[in-house]
């Protein structure tokens, strides 16, 4: 019995030893506590303006806030608090808080703005204070500067970190010409230098760069002006709204474009409710179709539980928990929340490994002020080598203090983004494209990156160039027929009185001028570029030649009957005895300027192939292609020149020999005996030549109307030439049979022409004689009216 109840007594001292302890902790568990020292981060939140990114962020901070103060492995002896406020995303407000930071107790020994316009303006003021800025929604890359902001860090990567990704992209979809519209802020402006210069080392063109302050409207059109395809939009969401509200009016998507789109905006960003836009969610929805996003990836993928504990799924769930059931896609910030939640990590494993160096160095966290330099350096050291697994992944920093990440890229495809690839971008060396092939497209594939442009020669129309081939190779066989008769007959009379070696240039000249036609006709449908200025040298050639001899033979004729019959009668005798030589020197020397103008022109400017561009044309079919009709032309440098020195002279030809035809219209004469057909022939062929010479050179860039106009005038000439000068000489001769007759009574009648030539000559002298006789009469009687006035002039001449 004493035994037992000794124990019984014993277990009843114990029990109450056991309650006096638990009793004793319990009441020294607040004195604990009391017994950490707090650490101030003071901390600015945007709940509202153009990022309202701490409606979600700053649950997420609180969240690793408690799980860090609970933690006795970091940090025993501190306690971190945060001290935020809303900074609206605004800079004036933002500046306004700051001060409000810095000037009142407690201090704070870190600094953590959200959106980069606040953290521009925080970080560069920070290092007057000694602190540390950690950011963790800031992407400017402009915050990448250490010598403007010596103490930044932020586990939002920049935004230059997107564009490797982007010119990957632009390099496997095959585009080289880009277009950007950016809103006009720092952050995408200085993205844009570094993507501009990105893509110019790709061999890749921005060829359009709008931006726009408030209202894109302007900006959009000038897209859609300027054939932009592949686009670059890089604004916040709420003018991201602004913008694919004009996309949608002026109907710039669609499976012609392309449009790159900053990955951060909630999932539906197009489908919130906007009173600054006047487009309605059906609207929305279609003009975003397709577009392609870039953002940091800021969730874990992988199932792996990091320094807080948690994996990246488990801490959606608890931060849902904490926002009380609110649409994750309505609420500012949630993409960045891990990212927040990672900064305070982040800053507490910085903290901690301060502790033991500055307890070396007989320092402690709680001695920090701003005028500490050596505290503000030890968390300074800690940052840069920071290196933990975090929700949002592997959380490292560069020299310039930004994270280095992961880019996802992902595709709207019906009203659900499709993951895509993913490119490494852990380091600048790195630049690997993890292709999934999910891409989707309005069209057969990628669109082109401009509207296509296939050159289209236009050749001449077959159907004419045959046609007319065939009247150019009748004429050609009519010149030689009249030139084979010109020659077989040369030995008759009449036929020798028409100057026959001058008809046979005649003939000759037209066929040149005929075969002219076809050099004309062929074009680069028929013969290899290369080929084309020979081409060009037969046209010229042919119509220079041709026209010397045809119509210089013609004009030697009239020019030699107009000097004979027009001079006064003194001359006219010693003209009546026709040399012919002279009139080859005549025709010789007409050829010998057009060869040595051809040769001078060949020499110092030759004939070759240009290219004339029309309008671009669209084909009926709907494709995404634009026709652009080109045409060849012979030309030279200085074809202007040269045509008004040709067209001057041969001009002043022409109209001197419708003169010398019209002064000459009712002379007549046996040594030139067809001097009146060859007068029609030279009214003819200058009448052709002059409406033809201008019409052809506005006609040039239509290749039909100016071939059929400029060979039809060759042809309607030649023709009008070898009818006019030779069919009456053949009718002739065939109606009177004179081919016979004068064969054989050319013997017989020789010296009776000789006698008739003679006995002309006898009285034309004799003509003379009596018409002084005349004068010297009329002398007479004015002299004999001189001595009597009495009698009239009329009767004086009567008698």
């Amino acid at each position: 019995m004493a035994y037992t109840e000794r124990i019984r007594t014993l277990g009843r001292v114990w029990r109450s030893l056991t309650l006096l302890y638990a009793l004793l902790i319990f009441l020294s568990w607040p004195c604990a506590v009391a017994g950490k020292k707090k650490l101030y981060i003071g901390a600015l939140f945007p709940m509202s303006g153009g990022w309202p990114g701490g409606q979600a962020c700053l649950p997420a901070a609180q969240m690793a806030l408690d799980l860090v103060n609970n933690r006795t492995d970091i940090l025993p002896d501190y306690e971190l608090e945060l001290i935020h406020y809303d900074s609206m995303c605004d800079p004036g407000e933002a500046t306004k808080l700051l001060y409000d930071l810095l000037y009142t107790e407690p201090i704070k020994i870190v600094l953590m703005p959200g959106c980069s316009s606040v953290s521009t303006l925080v970080a560069e003021a920070a290092r007057m204070w000694n602190l540390i800025v950690f950011s963790y929604g800031s992407s400017s890359p402009a915050l990448s500067n250490r010598q403007r902001f010596p103490t930044f860090f932020r586990t939002h990567p920049s935004a230059t970190l997107h564009n490797p990704t982007r010119v990957r992209l632009f390099q496997k979809w095959g585009w080289t010409k880009i277009a950007t519209i950016q809103q006009t802020t720092e952050v995408f402006t200085s993205t844009l230098d570094d993507l501009e210069e990105r893509v110019k080392e790709a061999g890749i063109e921005i060829s359009v760069r709008q931006s726009f302050l408030t209202d894109p409207a302007v900006a959009v059109k000038n897209l859609k002006r300027q054939d932009a395809r592949i686009i670059v939009g890089l604004f916040y969401e709420t003018e991201a709204r602004k913008v694919f509200c004009e996309v949608f009016k002026e109907k710039l998507y669609g499976k012609k474009y392309v449009w790159f789109l900053i990955g951060w905006y909630a999932d539906n960003w197009f489908k919130i409710k906007d009173p600054a836009i006047n487009c309605t969610v059906e609207n929305m929805t279609e003009a975003v179709e397709g577009h392609v996003t870039t953002e940091i990836v800021m969730l874990n993928p992988e199932t792996v539980r990091g320094a807080s504990n948690l994996t990246s799924q488990e801490f959606l769930a608890q931060l849902m928990s904490r926002l009380g059931g609110k649409n994750p896609e309505e609420t500012g910030g949630f993409q960045e929340a891990p990212l927040a939640y990672d900064a305070v990590w982040a800053l507490a494993l910085a903290l901690n490994k301060t502790v033991a160096p500055l307890r070396a160095k007989g320092w402690t966290l709680e001695d920090f002020n701003y005028n500490n330099k050596e505290i503000t350096a030890e968390i300074y050291r800690a940052l840069n080598t920071s290196s933990f697994e975090g929700v949002s992944g592997h959380v490292v920093f560069d020299a310039q203090g930004s994270r280095m990440a992961w880019t996802l890229i992902e595709q709207l495809q019906g009203t659900n983004k499709t993951e895509k690839p993913i490119l490494d971008t852990m380091t600048s060396t790195k630049g690997n494209l993890s292709w999934y092939g999910n891409d989707k497209w309005i069209g057969l594939g990628p669109p082109a990156d401009q509207t296509k442009v296939i050159e289209e020669f236009r050749y001449l129309s077959q159907k004419l160039f045959v046609s007319v081939s065939v009247f150019a190779g009748l004429g050609i066989l009519l010149g030689i027929v009249c030139l084979s008769f010109n020659i077989y007959n040369s030995s008759i009379r009449y036929i020798q009185n028409s100057q026959p070696y001058l008809n046979n240039m005649t003939a000759v000249g037209c066929v040149l001028a005929l075969a002219a036609v076809f050099p004309l006709g062929i074009d680069g449908l028929h013969v290899h570029r290369s080929q084309f200025p020979v081409v060009c040298q037969f046209r010229l050639w042919l119509l220079g030649l041709g026209f010397s001899l045809a119509y210089g033979s013609m004009f030697t004729k009239i020019w030699w009957v107009h000097t004979v019959f027009t001079k006064k009668d003194e001359k006219k005798e010693k003209r009546k005895h026709l040399e012919p030589w002279k009139l080859y020197v005549t025709v010789a020397v007409l050829l010998a300027i057009d060869v040595l103008s051809l040769l001078i022109w060949q020499i110092m400017d030759p004939l070759h192939i240009t290219v004339e561009k029309f309008t671009k044309e669209a084909p009926k079919e709907d494709l995404d292609v634009l026709i652009q009709p080109l045409l060849e032309h012979c030309s030279s440098e200085k074809m202007n020149t040269w045509l008004g020195v040709v067209y001057g002279y041969k001009g002043l030809l022409l109209l001197l020999g419708i003169f010398l035809a019209y002064e000459t219209k009712s002379i007549s004469t046996e040594k030139i005996n067809d001097h009146r057909a060859v007068g029609m022939a030279i009214y003819n062929v200058a009448v052709l030549c002059m409406i033809t010479a201008p019409v052809t050179m506005i006609l040039s860039s239509q290749q039909d109307a100016s071939f059929a106009f400029a060979s039809l005038a060759i042809i309607f000439s030649v023709y009008i030439t070898l009818v006019v000068l030779f069919v009456p000489k053949i009718r002739r001769l065939i109606t009177r049979g004179e081919w016979q007759s004068e064969q054989q009574d050319t013997l017989k009648t020789g010296s009776s022409n000789n006698n008739d030539e003679e006995k002309s000559r006898q009285l034309e002298r004799e003509n003379r004689e009596l018409q002084k006789i005349i004068q010297e009469a009329r002398n007479e009687l004015l002299k004999l009216y001189r001595t009597r006035p009495c009698l009239g002039p009329s009767e004086l001449f009567i008698n």
